[in-house]
């Protein structure tokens, strides 16, 4: 099965304006795929720590982690965080310092099987200013 899931950027240290991509992965990917995934969408270099969160807000103090230290993130599956519990939502945290947050939405209720010859996950969708992890610094004062 084949999800599909909008990633919105929600902030970051440089984040110039809004972008939201939709991407299409398979169910049995890991939290781990997504992340790359995410990371190939918005042209990061993937050289920070990251983790996948569950809940009221992308800031709530009761949440589920997902991240390298539980392990967790290597192991859950797209499709096994589906249906999220009621009220909470998927965010994703890429480089602790910058604080790029992303809330991550599934957008369809049915799940299509994967298209034959068609390499997942895949961004199928984009809009907005894609954000710049690392702008260049102007010299000039």
């Amino acid at each position: 099965m084949i999800l599909t899931l909008k990633v919105k950027l929600i902030s970051g240290m440089y984040a110039k304006g809004d972008w939201e991509g939709v991407i299409e992965i398979d169910a049995t990917d890991t939290l781990e795929d997504l992340h790359f995934a995410i990371q190939k969408a918005v042209k990061f270099a993937n050289d920070h720590m990251y983790e996948f969160r569950i809940g009221r807000t992308e800031r709530s103090r009761n949440m589920e982690v997902f991240n390298d230290d539980t392990g967790n993130v290597y192991e859950q599956t797209i499709g096994g965080l589906y249906p999220l519990p009621d009220k909470k939502s998927l965010y994703y945290l890429f480089d602790y310092g910058d604080d790029w947050f992303f809330k991550i939405v599934k957008t369809q209720k049915t799940c299509p099987e994967p298209l034959p010859g068609v390499a997942y996950p895949r961004l199928v969708q984009e809009s907005g200013v894609k954000p710049e992890q690392y702008p260049a610094w102007d010299d000039e004062e």
